[in-house]
């Protein structure tokens, strides 16, 4: 750990006006004027106003003594640097950081302590009677010692600040490695990692899957609603989005998180240690979207397309099915086999109702029939019966939808 030298502050000027004995007088007497530095800062400085003891209570009084003890060393030895002194405070800087406090108030501190001292000096001096200069000189180094100690201390912030920031990212990263883990998920090893993370742990979440950009640059991460997980460097980039209680999906709220133009899908609402499926059913639907057979772009709620993807959660078995019972439509021209099916599909959906399939494929009722006919005679009774009527709705669907990509592309 390195401490930052201070720039900018007077190194001994007037060092030799100040009665060498002086430093040992102030020494005596430093535990009583830390007393009133303390008692003002906690008066002064709101965020210090607390009990005085707990290891919070320590730190400031270990703060004041390091802070009197430097000025007090400078008169002793003005050409002293008080490293071990300045190092205390780049560490109560770095505690200020990774307790997520601003260093406003340790600024503020120092402000009011360094006052305090000044003002009880100046008695002491005067008490003394020591002249102008000398006073001028010892004004000099409480000026230095206090610009030392805050430098020590914003540099120690900023250190932390920094590691902090990287810290939590590694913290949230591992922890939607493990909620997205194949297999149970411990909710203890959960709330553990969510701690460490400072991420509130909601019960229920969605993941949206993002479509890879070919740069996804800085400027490119999604605008992550409050709480939200974020993982760009996945393959597909992904969220993680806390659902409040009681709501069962987002609203409004997940439409904001893909960067513009980019198609992205959200999973259903699951139990938090439930993310995998989520993500799952979020990059299916994207892959989905990037055949045409979900829409291709904005984003996609798998709750608005269930039975599509379960229709497409296992593609060579719906394969093997179409082909089975599709399979009365090869003996049938090229030209002929997409109205036939178009019409059958429509039959089956409407309960058979000629005029309202008239009406959904823009065709005379004359027609219709006439292709009835055509389908009776390939199919026979499996137009009647329960089961192969689902079949044939299900085949007949997938190749509709397969259909529309192709016609997309």
């Amino acid at each position: 750990m390195a401490v930052p030298t201070p720039h900018g502050v007077p190194d001994g000027l007037g060092a030799a006006l100040v009665p060498p004995d002086l430093a040992q007088l102030l020494r005596e007497d430093l535990q009583a004027v830390a007393d009133e530095v303390e008692e003002e800062v906690r008066r002064q400085v709101p965020e210090y106003a607390r009990p005085t003891d707990g290891t919070y209570g320590a730190h400031l009084r270990a703060g004041v003594v390091q802070a009197l003890t430097l000025f007090v060393d400078h008169i002793a030895d003005p050409r002293g640097r008080g490293d071990a002194i300045a190092a205390t405070y780049y560490e109560l800087g770095r505690g200020e950081a990774l307790e997520g406090r601003s260093l406003d108030a340790l600024q503020s501190a120092l402000r009011v302590g360094g006052l305090r001292a000044w003002r009880r000096l100046g008695r002491t001096a005067e008490e003394l009677g020591l002249d102008s200069t000398v006073v001028s000189a010892l004004g000099e180094l409480a000026f230095r010692t206090v610009h030392e100690v805050a430098e020590a201390a914003a540099a120690g912030y900023a250190e932390a600040r920094l590691h902090s920031t990287d810290e939590l990212e590694r913290r949230r990263r591992r922890l939607l490695d493990l909620l997205f883990e194949d297999g149970p998920v411990s909710p203890e090893a959960v709330r553990d990692l969510a701690h460490g993370a400072r991420w509130p742990v909601p019960r229920q979440v969605a993941v949206v899957a993002l479509a890879t950009g070919p740069d996804d640059r800085e400027e490119e991460r999604p605008l992550a609603a409050a709480g939200a997980l974020v993982d760009m460097e996945s393959r597909p980039p992904r969220i993680l989005l806390p659902v409040p209680d009681g709501a069962g999906h987002l609203g409004g709220r997940g439409f904001a998180l893909a960067p513009r133009d980019r198609p992205a899908a959200i999973g259903p609402t699951v139990p938090l240690t439930e993310a995998a499926r989520s993500l799952h059913w979020a990059t299916r639907a994207l892959g989905l979207m990037g055949r045409g057979i979900l829409p291709r772009q904005g984003l996609v709620r798998c709750a608005d397309h269930l039975s599509t993807l379960l229709l497409h959660s296992d593609e060579p078995l719906l394969a093997r099915l179409a082909a089975g019972v599709l399979a009365p439509l090869d003996a049938v021209s090229e030209g002929q086999r997409p109205r036939l099916a178009e019409t059958l599909l429509a039959w089956l959906l409407s309960g058979s109702n000629v005029p309202e399939v008239a009406a959904r494929l823009h065709v005379h009722p004359q027609t219709v029939r006439y292709r009835l006919r055509q389908l009776e005679k390939l199919f026979g009774d499996a137009l009647h019966d329960p089961d192969a009527r689902l079949d044939l709705i299900l085949a007949l669907r997938a190749e509709e939808l397969r259909s529309r990509s192709d016609c997309a592309m």
